[in-house]
C-alpha cells in the first residue's frame, strides 16, 4: 500500500522484493481461521486499520515480535499486548 499510495520508493517491483525477501529466508505465517476471528476481539485494543490487528493476533498467537515504526502497534506494544520493536 505504501508503494503504490507513492510513500515508499523500491529499487524493484514490489513482487519482486517480495520474493528477494522470501528467497532470503523470510518465512510467512500461516492465517489460520483462529487468528483472523481473534484479530477482530484483540484485548484493549485501538488498532483501527483491519490490517495491523491481523499483525497483532499474528504476533499473539504465535509468540512473534513485531518489528514496525507503525504507532498504534508500538502504543499496544507498550501496553503489553504484543512485543514490538521500533524501527
Amino acid at each position: 500500500m505504501l508503494v503504490a499510495k507513492g510513500r515508499v520508493a523500491l529499487l524493484a517491483s514490489p513482487m519482486i522484493w517480495f520474493s528477494g525477501l522470501l528467497d532470503a529466508g523470510v518465512q510467512l505465517a500461516d492465517l489460520s481461521p483462529s487468528i483472523l476471528v481473534d484479530a477482530s476481539f484483540l484485548p484493549h485494543s485501538r488498532l483501527r486499520d483491519p490490517a495491523d490487528r491481523v499483525v497483532a493476533a499474528t504476533a499473539r498467537a504465535l509468540g512473534y515480535r513485531i518489528m514496525t515504526r507503525d504507532r498504534p502497534l508500538l502504543d499496544y506494544a507498550a501496553a503489553g499486548h504484543v512485543q514490538a520493536i521500533a524501527c
